[in-house]
């Protein structure tokens, strides 16, 4: 857990132990799913883990997440610091009291169900699971044909990546002749030191008669070089040759975008349902940051050593919410055979309604991610045009 957490701000032991165990038990949910299909394990062994495993998500969730949430946001406050633990539970009864409202429009339980039933803390989570899952694959199903469409638009020729291959090799012929330039102006000027340094006395007349002619030959050559090449001529040689390095760090990223590009293009035909390199989120932001001009860095402003132990508990309990609903929807997908254990643990749950509701918010998410996307295409249409 040290290890996971050792590049982060997130110091507190309570915050990594939380975290951890809600993703470790939100995987451990896909895991009996996969048993239940293999038939791993006793069938009494699979319902005793199964409600095992949504005991412990659902009471991380409902009250140790919402409850350290409120506590560590209180605990920056510092006129409520030192009733920290008072106003925690206060923010964490508002949270009760609002979640449990949640349920009150959805027909989500059946008539019989007490208060206190497992059904009624499943049944609100996977409310806002599913709305949540809803709203990701939404926008993904929009974004995901928007963004390969550049690859399909751009048209890039082996003449194209010949000619910038071509400026390329240019370019460095360039930087090696001048760099070459620049050692022999330096070599010259180190033997003309020498020249002018020879050393007196009796060392200096041995040498001077151990001198083949060439070296008086070399000596005419260098003082020709050093007359035709100062130190500012060097200098200015200099700047050229990191210019020119700079564009040969362009040209050779682009050239490797061409090739990148005809490469990807040709691939998506073979393979339409290729994964993306960008989440819907990221490329959400992206948008919004990019195409609409609206300058805002939501982690470094919100980020900080304090609030990082509250971002990480509401991933966490994201997450979870995100798994629970996973299994409410996977249960309608799985033969009759296998979602037996599953329909037990989970009670007499309305699950038409859960998809129902993510068809509606997925429409309604697709839709609007259309016209977001379409405003930011209008907004930028250089970005999209073929080169």
């Amino acid at each position: 857990m040290r290890q996971l957490f050792k590049d982060y701000e997130v110091r507190q032991y309570v915050v990594q132990v939380v975290f951890s165990v809600t993703f470790a038990f939100s995987c451990t949910m896909f895991e009996l799913i996969i048993f239940e299909i293999l038939g791993v394990l006793s069938s009494s062994s699979r319902y005793f883990h199964w409600k095992l495993n949504l005991c412990v998500i659902l009471l991380v969730l409902v009250f140790m997440v919402p409850f350290y949430i409120g506590y560590f946001v209180v605990s920056n406050i510092r006129l409520l610091h030192r009733h920290r633990l008072l106003f925690a539970c206060v923010v964490w009864l508002i949270f009760m009291y609002f979640f449990w409202k949640l349920g009150d429009p959805f027909p989500i339980l059946s008539p019989k169900h007490g208060i206190l039933s497992i059904e009624q803390l499943i049944s609100r989570v996977g409310v806002i699971g599913v709305t949540l899952m809803a709203l990701l694959s939404g926008f993904g199903a929009v974004n995901c044909p928007y963004t390969y469409m550049s690859y399909f638009l751009r048209n890039v020729t082996d003449a194209d990546i010949l000619a910038l291959e071509r400026r390329l090799l240019q370019t460095m012929d360039m930087i090696i002749s001048k760099k070459k330039r620049i050692a022999m102006v330096h070599r010259n000027m180190f033997q003309r030191g020498e020249v002018h340094n020879k050393p007196s006395g009796f060392w200096g007349m041995i040498k001077s008669v151990t001198t083949s002619a060439s070296g008086s030959e070399n000596d005419i050559k260098c003082d020709f070089a050093l007359d035709n090449i100062g130190l500012p001529d060097l200098a200015l040689i200099q700047q050229e040759v990191d210019a020119l390095e700079e564009l040969s760090r362009q040209l050779f990223l682009e050239t490797a975008d061409l090739h990148a590009t005809k490469v990807q293009a040709k691939g998506m035909v073979l393979i339409p349902d290729g994964v993306g390199k960008t989440d819907p989120v990221t490329r959400g932001i992206e948008i919004t940051v990019n195409y609409l001009g609206i300058q805002f860095d939501f982690f470094y402003a919100i980020s900080s050593s304090k609030s990082s132990n509250v971002i990480v508990l509401l991933l966490a309990q994201i997450m979870g919410m995100y798994f629970v609903s996973s299994v409410l929807l996977i249960r309608m997908s799985m033969p009759l055979e296998y979602r037996t254990i599953i329909t037990e643990v989970l009670g007499e749950l309305q699950f038409n309604f859960y998809h129902r509701w993510f068809d509606v918010i997925f429409l309604v998410s697709a839709l609007s991610s259309i016209l977001f996307l379409y405003l930011a295409h209008k907004q930028a249409p250089e970005k999209h045009m073929t080169p």
